[in-house]
């Protein structure tokens, strides 16, 4: 599932390029991601009874999807679904955990709202669009559009290295930053409401009854609780905190308490080839590795 992802991230930059430069229709192909406002039209020319669009916005970003003109068959089988986030393989991002949202009400079936919801808003950066025909000739079109998110929570990074700070204002919520690559992150800063100019202090026991920590995750999985506990923070700092993870998905997850403003900064790049053949000596990494 991850590999997937990463192949699709890779050939957007050639989309994105495309977009801006060329003119061409927009369309939806039956596996496709989209990282560009606009209007975007599928018609099958057979049956496509597997079919996905991720759907792909900057962090501080949410996505809007519009069914603008439908036809297909919904009796017959046929279905258009937006689900708020993304999933693979029955593994989703964000995590049930994560999601303010309780699973089932994360996806909207067209064939079942209608006309009764015309448009659907993801909660963060990512959304997905399942869809099914059975006949040739059907169609849809939908109208993607961006609108800026003021305290985004659940991010899934575009690019294999950036900086990021993310912030929690005094709300009861879980947010991670997943990025699909194997990288280096420099955690720079980390506060919690209660701990203002406490020494940096790396971790400390006991930091899940806490109620307020950042965690660093790493494994194969798209989904944060599927992933490997690397190290937890709970005392304020800054730093920089230093880590390299060889995994296919490097997540930052704060948990919340809703207490005190909660922030943490931090910067990543993806690690070179040499660097991910001398990091067998780290357990977690070994883990990442064999699994």
């Amino acid at each position: 599932a991850i590999f997937l992802i990463k192949k699709k991230i890779h050939f957007l930059y050639i989309f994105i390029f495309n977009q801006y430069f060329c003119v061409f229709v927009q369309y939806f192909r039956c596996l496709d991601m989209v990282a560009v406002d606009g209007q975007f039209t599928f018609t099958a020319d057979r049956p496509q009874l597997s079919c996905a669009a991720f759907l792909l916005a900057e962090p501080d970003q949410v996505i809007e999807v519009e069914y603008d003109s439908v036809d297909i068959d919904c009796r017959g089988g046929d279905f258009i679904t937006v689900f708020d986030g993304w999933v693979m393989k029955g593994e989703k991002f964000p995590s049930s955990q994560d999601h303010p949202l309780p699973l089932h009400e994360r996806y909207v079936n067209y064939c079942s709202m209608g006309s009764l919801r015309t448009t659907v808003r993801s909660n963060q950066n990512v959304a997905m669009v399942f869809f099914r025909v059975h006949n040739a000739g059907s169609s849809f079109t939908l109208t993607l559009r961006k609108h800026v998110n003021p305290f985004p929570c659940n991010v899934m990074s575009q690019t294999p290295e950036g900086s990021y700070t993310m912030v929690i204002p005094q709300q009861h919520r879980n947010c991670s930053f997943s990025i699909v690559y194997p990288v280096a992150i420099d955690i720079s800063e980390f506060s919690l409401g209660r701990f203002n100019n406490v020494p940096k202090v790396k971790s400390m026991p006991g930091c899940a009854d806490s109620g307020d920590l950042v965690q660093l995750l790493g494994g194969n999985s798209l989904d944060t609780m599927k992933l490997v506990p690397i190290t937890d923070v709970c005392v304020s700092f800054t730093g920089p905190t230093h880590m390299k993870v060889a995994c296919d998905n490097t997540v930052v997850r704060m948990v919340s308490s809703g207490t005190f403003v909660n922030r943490v900064s931090f910067s990543y790049r993806m690690l070179d080839r040499h660097e991910l053949q001398n990091i067998k000596l780290n357990n977690v990494e070994d883990f990442c590795f064999n699994n």
